[in-house]
């Protein structure tokens, strides 16, 4: 599953996990225990949000902070450089 298909946030903290390697690992880099991380996902809940640990999860996994929560995080636009404006007019 690449990231354009994570179909939702707690699908997106379940492929963190895997791409962290287990769930004890996860649990050592947010802050938390093997358990809790396991109950996270059992439920079908969100990366937990307490001591930055979606930034560390951003950070190890490559997934984005609004695929982990987007209730907290908007989806970043990259502004194009003005070279790639093309044929737009000077204004006048």
């Amino acid at each position: 599953m690449d990231q354009a298909a994570i179909p939702s946030p707690a699908a997106a903290f379940a492929l963190a996990v895997k791409r962290i390697g287990s769930q004890a690992a996860a649990a050592k880099l947010v802050g938390m225990t093997q358990p809790a991380i396991s109950k996270i996902l059992s439920a079908g809940k969100w990366c937990p949000h307490e001591d930055r640990a979606v930034l560390k999860v951003e950070a190890a996994t490559g997934i984005s902070r609004y695929d982990l929560r987007p209730d907290l995080y908007t989806r970043e636009v990259i502004a194009r450089p003005a070279t790639d404006l093309g044929e737009l007019e000077p204004a006048r």
